[in-house]
Protein backbone atom coordinates (compact mmCIF):
# COMPACT_ATOMS: atom_id res chain seq x y z
CA UNK A 1 0.00 0.00 0.00
CA UNK A 2 3.11 2.29 -0.07
CA UNK A 3 2.85 4.21 -3.23
CA UNK A 4 4.62 7.65 -3.83
CA UNK A 5 1.97 9.17 -5.54
CA UNK A 6 -0.62 9.20 -3.02
CA UNK A 7 -0.54 10.87 0.77
CA UNK A 8 -1.12 8.84 3.72
CA UNK A 9 -4.24 9.71 5.93
CA UNK A 10 -1.66 10.95 8.54
CA UNK A 11 -0.10 13.51 5.91
CA UNK A 12 -3.69 14.07 4.54
CA UNK A 13 -4.48 15.08 8.30
CA UNK A 14 -1.55 17.25 8.60
CA UNK A 15 -2.05 19.47 5.27
CA UNK A 16 -5.80 19.83 6.27
CA UNK A 17 -4.28 20.95 9.69
CA UNK A 18 -2.60 23.79 8.69
CA UNK A 19 -4.28 24.76 5.72
CA UNK A 20 -7.16 25.55 8.89
CA UNK A 21 -4.69 27.41 10.53
CA UNK A 22 -3.57 29.54 8.21
CA UNK A 23 -7.02 30.17 6.85
CA UNK A 24 -7.84 31.13 10.06
CA UNK A 25 -5.49 33.60 11.01
CA UNK A 26 -5.97 34.89 7.19
CA UNK A 27 -9.36 35.41 8.07
CA UNK A 28 -8.51 36.64 11.39
CA UNK A 29 -6.06 39.50 10.08
CA UNK A 30 -8.83 40.52 7.60
CA UNK A 31 -11.23 40.72 9.55
CA UNK A 32 -8.94 43.20 12.30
Amino acid sequence: MKNKKGFTLIELLVVIAIIGILSSVVVASLNG
